[in-house]
């Protein structure tokens, strides 16, 4: 592939911060400390810090490899020190920069060229980088979603909570500082340059981009992988954090909670948390979307002659409710404001069914008061309409 001008323009000794013959092991050591203070894992939201993490990670990539290094040093020395510039002066040449990086063109033909370099001038440079353009351009990663779950009781699902929760995720490797490689030194990946994509070809002109399948992603590839997360830089960890659990929560309901998931990769974002919901049980109370449901045991006068019926609510004072006189059994009345909370900080009602309770003991009294009840309505049939129309249909 073709040298980047912008690669062969730059002082990649400067870069690293050491002279022109260092030795492999001095450029290494360069390296290994510009790579750790400049790490994006270690200096998250920071672009500059990036942007440079990028820069020497490109220059380690050609003066780390003796071959790169020397065809890097032979450019420099025969286009000069000051790069590739149109005009006189400087020890800059005139010429056409398309015939340098266009491959086997007119001007670079094959043969012998310029300083004795076989293969024209596009052979000189091809096996500097595998690479074109302006070098790697490492891409902040989405951190992963996590799912978990947490149990509630009735109460606290109406009226929210917060609750502890135990989450196991993927973190930047501790033990390599997230770099995946034990020395803190990995190297740019040669198959995508960096960005951890690649590009494949989808048929009419159009291609389609994949996670890189060498760095899985990365865009790095560590020389000597860290025991703990064996090149992955990522190691699994534990973490209590308090989640709050919004009032008026359904069983099997599943939040959303943004940022709360693993943490994103070179700058990038958190992921989400997502939490699924299970309540329990009242022993009094129900629930029906927004409202909270009750049955209510009336006695038989009070529901022929009315009254008033206190009934208790969910986490507050009870309220009091007039039952008209003639009340059915299975009648539901309702006390406002007294269900679960809903989204915009409102209640819902409370529901109340009446369920009109009949003795199974009686005292003498009682008996007596209902035989003379009895008597007096002796003449009343509650089923006549049901035999006329039964016999009507």
């Amino acid at each position: 592939m073709s040298l980047s001008r912008d690669l062969l323009e730059k002082d990649l000794y400067k870069v690293l911060g050491v002279s022109k013959d260092a030795t492999e092991a001095e450029i290494k050591k360069a390296y290994r400390k510009l790579a750790r203070e400049f790490h994006p894992d270690a200096n998250k939201g920071d672009a500059s810090a990036e942007e440079r993490f990028k820069e020497i990670s490109e220059a380690n990539d050609v003066l780390a490899d003796p071959k790169r290094r020397k065809e890097y040093d032979e450019a420099r020395a025969l286009f000069g020190n000051g790069g590739f510039r149109a005009g006189p002066g400087g020890g800059s040449f005139n010429f056409d920069l398309g015939d340098l990086f266009g491959g086997a063109q007119g001007g670079a033909g094959t043969g012998t060229g310029a300083g004795g370099f076989g293969g024209g001038l596009g052979d000189v440079f091809g096996g500097l980088f595998n690479r074109g353009g302006g070098g790697p351009r490492t891409q902040p990663r989405r951190g992963q979603d996590i799912e978990s779950e947490v149990s509630l009781n009735f109460t606290e699902a109406v009226e929210g909570a917060t609750v502890p929760l135990r989450m196991s995720s993927s973190a930047a490797c501790k033990a390599c500082s997230g770099t995946g490689d034990k020395n803190g030194t990995p190297r740019v990946c040669p198959t995508c340059v960096g960005t951890g994509q690649v590009s494949r070809g989808s048929g009419g002109g159009f291609s389609l981009t994949d996670p890189c399948p060498d760095c899985k992603g990365r865009g790095l590839i560590p020389e000597n992988p860290c025991d703990v997360c064996h090149g992955s830089g990522r190691a699994k960890s534990s973490r209590t954090m308090q989640v709050r659990i919004p009032a008026g929560v359904s069983d099997g309901q599943r939040i959303r909670l943004r940022g709360k998931g693993a943490p994103g990769e070179r700058g990038g974002p958190n992921g989400d948390l997502y939490v699924v919901v299970h309540v329990g049980s009242h022993p009094v109370f129900g629930r029906k979307d927004d409202n909270l449901t009750i049955t209510v045991p009336v006695t038989f006068t009070e529901a022929a002659l009315g009254g008033e019926v206190r009934v208790p609510t969910l986490g507050g004072p009870p309220v009091t409710l007039k039952l008209p006189a003639g009340t059915p059994n299975g009648r539901t009345m309702r006390a406002r404001g007294k269900g679960a909370v809903r989204k915009d900080g409102t209640r819902g009602d409370l529901l109340v069914t009446i369920d009109v309770a009949v003795p199974t003991q009686l005292s003498d009294k009682a008996r007596e008061a209902l035989e003379t009840y009895r008597e007096a309505t002796v003449d009343e049939d509650p089923r006549a309409e049901l035999f006329q129309a039964a016999k009507g249909a």
